[in-house]
């Protein structure tokens, strides 16, 4: 039939290296959940666990499958660029929604009083904090576009010119 690879290709349906990071995911899942079955508070992990799953996969999966759809819908003019443009919109968007789901409690001041009793600081800058750096992430990723775009530029020109 072929060398290994490519019976394993076909009757696996990807790569040995997929395999590979497969097998290590699930026996890292596996030893994870055998820690976590002696825990008194492995029903509430589990709970935890589950309602995110299930937070993802009914909220946000299609909130921002839908903001994607439409950012490629408003770029979709500029097909030439438009595979670049979206990366340096996506990146900066998705660093900071991971920022935002990591420090939700104190951008939301949930516990406050607990934070301001094991920290002896208020949680009133984390929301302008955030902000700033969404702001620095986004403008960051414009600056990098408009660097590579001029580069592309005088790349395209100078070809042009040795043409001519």
């Amino acid at each position: 039939m072929g060398d290994p690879t490519s019976r394993l290709r076909a009757g696996y349906g990807a790569g040995s290296r997929h395999l590979i990071v497969v097998t290590a995911a699930i026996v890292l899942a596996g030893w994870v959940a055998l820690r976590l079955a002696g825990e008194a508070t492995a029903g509430r992990m589990l709970l935890w666990f589950l309602g995110a799953v299930i937070a993802h996969d009914l909220v946000l999966f299609p909130l921002y499958a839908t903001a994607d759809r439409v950012l490629r819908a408003l770029v979709r003019h500029r097909a030439g660029n438009r595979v670049a443009l979206l990366n340096h919109l996506r990146v900066p968007a998705l660093a900071s929604a991971l920022l935002l789901l990591v420090f939700a409690p104190g951008i939301l001041r949930l516990g406050e009083t607990t934070h301001l009793a094991a920290t002896g600081q208020d949680q009133h800058p984390y929301l302008a904090r955030w902000l700033q750096l969404t702001a620095a992430l986004f403008v960051l990723s414009a600056l990098t576009y408009a660097l590579r775009a001029l580069a592309r530029r005088r790349q395209s020109s100078g070809k042009r010119s040795e043409r001519a």
